[in-house]
């Protein structure tokens, strides 16, 4: 079974048509290390800073994606931060909680979805 961070960068890599090695150079990490984290199946110790801030660049993702999902891999579960925020926006809590149980291609629609309404977001008001 895939780890939360194998999928993360498999879809990625679906979804834009990529390659391990064009995640690479966008993100000045090895090649070795993006095929290293979409293939193990078992993630024994947190990527360092250095490799989730350069796989959240080449995968065109926000860091924190990356690090949840690193996270999840080895076993640790990460929530928010300042316990107001979800507080303010039981919303956010919800999608979060509930993403996980989508299959692979809801998980997708959902992906492209957000990326699309935050694409028309920072292209203006419209």
């Amino acid at each position: 079974m895939a780890n939360a961070l194998q999928e993360l960068v498999k879809s990625r890599l679906e979804q834009q048509g990529w390659s391990y090695g064009d995640v690479a150079r966008r993100g000045g990490i090895p090649r070795s290390t993006v095929h290293h984290l979409a293939t193990v199946t078992h993630v024994a110790r947190m990527p360092q800073q250095a490799t989730l801030e350069g796989l959240a660049r080449g995968l065109e993702l926000p860091l924190d994606s990356v690090r949840r999902a690193a996270a999840e891999a080895c076993g640790i579960h990460l929530y928010f931060e300042d316990p107001a925020d979800t507080a303010s926006d039981p919303e956010i809590a919800t999608l979060i909680a509930s993403v996980q149980r989508l299959s692979d291609a809801d998980r997708r629609h959902v992906t492209a979805l957000v990326e699309s309404l935050l694409r028309s977001t920072s292209d203006g008001p419209s």
